[in-house]
């Protein structure tokens, strides 16, 4: 079992950035695919980024070159940097662990 807590959220200006972490207790976290989701009022949950275990890294084309995910095992820590934010970026962010461990999500909101 792996239990996943998020941090890092808030509101934000267009244009500025954030930091999220997804901290993982539990054993296996450096085995995991780790990613983030997200999911906006009214939208299905869309994956963001994803970080696989040799650090190979995946975006979806509407976050590239903005946000960046890393992953740091030896604190079982999966970050998210997000810059360049947009108010089309607010929605609850999520992380989760192969798909089979999921997180309660935190909170962006990009508004002036």
């Amino acid at each position: 079992q792996v239990h996943l807590v998020e941090s890092g959220g808030g509101l934000v200006q267009p244009g500025g950035s954030l930091r999220l972490s997804c901290v993982a207790s539990g054993t296996g976290f450096d085995i995991f695919t780790m990613a983030w989701y997200r999911q906006a009022p009214g939208k299905e949950r869309e994956l963001v980024a994803t970080v696989a275990r040799d650090s190979t890294t995946y975006y979806t084309d509407s976050v590239a070159g903005r946000f960046f995910i890393s992953r740091d095992d030896a604190k079982s820590t999966v970050y998210l940097q997000m810059n360049s934010l947009k108010p089309e970026d607010t929605a609850v962010y999520v992380c989760c662990a192969d798909r089979l461990f999921w997180g309660q999500g935190t909170q962006v909101t990009v508004s002036s």
